[in-house]
């Protein structure tokens, strides 16, 4: 771990701590998030392989997501508790078998149960990265590690789109994740690598707490993934259940609210009695910390909408090739990996609170730009620039509020940390994915709705023969497969192709314009975070004296 001394001339240096260990905590990063991020990647052979609608293979994406959100604060704890290290080790490998289920998976229903059992293990792993971080990590050296945390992430993104694009074209889907496998082997023989540390017996494990949170968090997830299937507010036939007429989605979330702020009271109360809470309150006791919680939380969720909706769009919608996807989104992750890296350089001139502000900024131009600029081709340099816009904003903003988030906590509520972020994060990604969907399925049927009742081209009759209430994004061609089973005429076809072509294309653009409001209206938060002045943010000693203060 960096140390500090003191030379002869009375001045602090830094002993400069090996990367070594990094390599394995880069890598831990960098499985679960190539994971996550092949499964856009392979929307489209998904689609085909298991004959289910791209909303189902976004399931898996929210199952993920769901779990890791809502059991990372129980593996911060069993990471406290037995040591960061030894439950590392037992994740990754649990990390393994869940992968080999994946890429063997015969059903959807096998796919989106490997990714639960991946997001499992994520729940033990995040907060182990931000721990052995922590402990091996200080000062400038710490700021840089968590950049490198943030660009791995990033680099995971970019390899995950540019294997999955050739594997998917040329091979399949199945061999993209396949290759996690022995990424998973070389993770686990890199962990020996790192310090061994104590496990704290004394730790306790509030299973209240655990089951108040996980409660609170699959039901948001679970109620935001299921809003357009199974109704925003009456309850559609697609509904398992209804109560009164009403849809049980948005009731989903209302109780996961309730139960988190549940939640919230229970830990106040555990810690006031002398308890150990599931999650350390002071890792989020300021206002400024609650902002980065709402910051980051934002920036994922938009982050996990647009990764969500550029390949739905290039392989749903344009019936382009994975490799297509992995070419149109490159710059948009190489961008976030660069951005990622490099803010920190930035750490001496510019306050959290201006770059959260810029970051945000730059997020909402470059979604009103894509929402104007974009056609059916995503390979148009406009797009691209917007999408490079985008990644600017993203990248910094995503470490820059960690690093807000770690040098406001003592060294030993680091575990807290990570769990707080994994939390955030994984949360806003299921959320951000499921409503991007549910979101966009939603406009295409409004749009696609009014423009068959205005065509006097569609006739009564055949509309009889479509199934009108679950309107999806198709590509032209599998429509026009659909309407050869129908009475249309060849002029029928071709309209009901224009309707399609535009409703499709008008539905992405209002999404667009509806993400930039959001990303607007996190500046607010970003305008909360510290201020402090350039070169004054507070290392690990100065969070650890404000501890003592308290």
């Amino acid at each position: 771990m960096a140390t500090q001394t003191m030379s002869f001339d009375g001045v602090h240096h830094e002993e400069r701590a090996s990367w070594v260990p990094m390599i394995a905590i880069a890598l831990g990063q960098m499985i679960m998030s190539y994971n996550v991020a092949s499964l856009p990647v392979a929307l489209g052979g998904m689609v085909a392989s298991f004959g289910v609608p791209p909303t189902t293979v976004a399931t898996g994406i929210v199952a993920y997501s769901m779990l890791v959100a809502g059991f990372v604060m129980l593996g911060a704890k069993l990471a406290q508790r037995f040591g960061a290290v030894q439950v590392f080790r037992v994740a990754v490998v649990l990390f393994l078998v869940s992968q080999l289920a994946m890429t063997f998976s015969p059903t959807a229903a096998v796919m989106i149960s490997a990714q639960a059992l991946c997001g499992a293990a994520g729940a033990v792993i995040v907060p182990s990265l931000v721990a052995l971080i922590a402990e091996n990590y200080a000062g400038r050296q710490q700021a840089t590690a968590l950049g490198a945390l943030g660009s791995a992430r990033a680099a995971a993104g970019v390899l995950a789109f540019v294997i999955g694009g050739v594997f998917g074209t040329y091979i399949g889907w199945r061999p993209a994740f396949g290759i996690l496998i022995a990424a998973s082997a070389i993770v686990f023989v890199l962990s020996f690598r790192l310090r061994a540390d104590r496990g704290r017996p004394d730790v306790q494990i509030d299973l209240v707490g655990v089951a108040l949170a996980a409660s609170a968090i699959i039901l948001i997830s679970f109620g935001f993934n299921n809003l357009n299937r199974w109704g925003l507010a009456l309850a559609t036939p697609n509904a398992p259940f209804d109560l009164l007429g009403a849809s049980p989605a948005p009731i989903m979330i209302v109780l996961g609210v309730v139960l988190g702020q549940a939640f919230l009271s229970w830990t106040h109360r555990q810690q006031a009695a002398g308890k150990t809470p599931l999650l350390a309150l002071e890792v989020i006791e300021s206002p400024e910390e609650r902002c980065a919680v709402y910051a980051l939380f934002a920036v994922v969720a938009l982050e996990a909408a647009l990764n969500f909706t550029v390949p739905l769009y290039i392989q749903i919608v344009q019936g382009r090739s994975p490799i297509a996807t992995a070419i149109a989104m490159m710059p948009f992750n190489l961008t976030v990996f660069f951005s990622a890296m490099l803010i920190v350089n930035v750490y001496d001139r510019l306050t959290p609170r201006q770059i959260g502000r810029f970051g945000f900024a730059l997020c909402t131009v470059a979604l009103l730009w894509l929402a104007f600029v974009v056609r059916n081709d995503w390979s148009e340099v406009p797009v691209l620039f917007g999408l490079i816009l985008f990644g600017i904003g993203q990248g910094s903003l995503v470490t820059l509020l960690f690093n807000v988030l770690v040098t406001a906590s003592p060294k030993a509520s680091a575990g807290d940390v990570g769990s707080l972020r994994g939390t955030t994060q994984n949360l806003a990604a299921a959320v951000g994915t499921a409503v991007a969907g549910a979101l966009l399925v939603g406009l295409l049927s409004t749009i696609a709705l009014g423009k068959i009742t205005a065509s006097p081209v569609l006739t009564k009759e055949l509309q009889s023969q479509v199934d009108l209430n679950n309107i999806t994004f198709v590509s032209n061609d599998r429509l026009r497969s659909v309407l050869e089973g129908t009475s249309g005429t060849p002029q029928q076809v071709e309209e009901a192709v224009r309707v399609n072509t535009e409703a499709r294309l008008r539905a992405l653009k209002i999404g667009l314009l509806i993400m930039a409001g959001l990303a607007l209206l996190a500046v607010i938060p970003a305008g909360h975070l510290p201020n402090y002045r350039p070169g004054e943010i507070p290392d690990d000693d100065v969070a650890e004296k404000r501890e003592r203060a308290a």
